[in-house]
């Protein structure tokens, strides 16, 4: 089983692929982690972050490894753990801007599918694209998204609690701008797949949206079992 996660920025789907991952014991691949590990790399190698063809050099040449459970997920770039580096405003700012690229978005893209298919069991997604780009025929899509003050609110209030937070107007201003470059990049810009399940989290807390991402695999689980049986 394929689930694809897609949406903006904190809208909460690294957190709820996570929960899903581990209640349906899928394989969890946070590709939003692949993409601020080649920003970290961009960064570490004093290279411009615009310009694409340096860019791409380095995300061809990076070896990205996501190892772990969905809850203590680990991030190594090059052989170094780079779970918590990566986690900051400033490397997801670059992120943002990497993920424009054509080239690095090619790599990461068929370096995604691998894993997916080599999951014996399955795996859950998230990103921007995995509904329409990555696995345009995953079995179950979700689009979570959310008022861009839920969302920064979010965002600000989990930097908060990791000693990485600046202000709220700050995270807000940063959460806009990576709206405006995920709709506006030429190559897989966000947007929703057509068969997609729509959740807006707005005014929903995480136990309510788990129970609805629950209810819609269970019922893919029920048709999928009840077509064998045809």
């Amino acid at each position: 089983m394929i689930i694809a996660i897609d949406g903006p920025s904190g809208a909460g789907k690294s957190t709820l692929g996570k929960m899903l991952a581990k209640k349906l014991d899928l394989l969890y691949l946070d590709t939003g982690a692949m993409y601020r590990a080649v920003g970290l790399a961009v960064i570490n190698a004093g290279a411009e972050l615009e310009n694409e063809t340096e860019v791409g050099k380095i995300a061809s040449q990076a070896s990205i490894e996501l190892i772990g459970e969905p809850d203590a997920l680990f991030v190594k770039l090059n052989g170094e753990d780079v779970s918590q580096k990566i986690r900051t405003n400033e490397i997801g700012q670059a992120a943002s801007i990497v993920s424009t690229i054509s080239e690095v978005r090619k790599i990461l893209v068929e370096k995604q599918r691998i894993l997916g298919n080599l999951s014996k069991k399955g795996a859950i997604l998230d990103g921007r694209d995995i509904g329409t780009v990555v696995f345009p025929k995953a079995d179950v899509k979700f689009f979570l998204t959310a008022k861009p003050e839920a969302r920064a609110r979010r965002r600000f209030e989990e930097d908060s609690e990791k000693g990485r937070a600046v202000s709220y107007e700050t995270t807000f201003e940063e959460i806009r701008k990576r709206d405006e470059r995920d709709v506006s990049r030429e190559d897989s810009p966000l947007h929703i797949a057509e068969d997609a399940i729509v959740i807006d989290t707005s005014e929903l807390d995480l136990g309510e949206v788990f129970e609805k991402m629950m209810s819609a695999v269970a019922k893919f689980e029920r048709e999928k079992t009840s077509a064998g049986f045809r």
